[in-house]
């Protein structure tokens, strides 16, 4: 009998099976491309029957969708960014945000491109990568109100380059291409962040 708040046993199944399944696709998805990648490809990596995976997720997009869940998770975004909000000094603050934006691509570069590349090949996945940008764009404008007064320039410019700075190509170029240590990549994007908008 599940105690209420605890996973029972068949929850916990479901939940250790969605996540053995989301691990196999991350892999596949990220070495052979998500377009080509199949549900059958998906269920001989995971060991899961493909009939399972149908029932669990329905198709690779929410598949793709439980992995976004993982990465947020494990990159704990929404306490970091918390904590950077929390902060008095306006400099900290944006060496903080220059801190969660570097876990964000640690954990999950890899997903970053995997969505791009399902974006380019399916609307309705362009469309999903469209409403999480916005939705990303949304909460970076709710968190420079913290700054309020502090800025140099105004809100929306300060959201342009807040945006800028933080697209995943800065990253790739910086880190993947140039061959730039996390911790430069994120002393960078704080002294950048620092300098352009206080």
């Amino acid at each position: 009998m599940a105690v209420k708040g605890i996973p029972g046993h068949r929850e916990r199944q479901a939940l250790a099976t969605k996540a053995q399944v989301a691990a196999a696709a991350r892999r596949l998805f990220a070495e052979q491309g998500y377009v080509a990648t199949t549900i059958a490809a998906i269920s001989a990596a995971a060991e899961i029957p493909a009939q399972t995976i149908y029932s669990a997720f329905g198709n690779k997009a929410a598949i793709l969708g439980e992995i976004s869940k993982t990465w947020m998770r494990d990159a704990e975004t929404r306490r970091l960014s918390d904590d950077a909000l929390t902060a008095d000094d306006p400099i900290d603050r944006l060496r903080q945000t220059a801190h969660w934006h570097r876990r964000q691509f640690e954990a999950g570069y890899d997903v970053i491109v995997i969505y791009q590349e399902a974006a380019r090949a399916d609307p309705a996945m362009a469309e999903e990568m469209r409403r999480v940008w916005a939705a990303r764009e949304h909460e970076l404008t709710k968190y420079l109100a913290a700054f309020e007064g502090e800025l140099k320039v105004t809100a929306e410019r300060a959201l342009d380059i807040l945006l800028a700075c933080t697209v995943p190509e800065a990253y790739r170029t910086l880190v993947i291409e140039r061959g730039w240590s996390l911790d430069e990549y994120e002393v960078w994007l704080g002294d950048a962040l620092i300098a352009q908008l206080l």
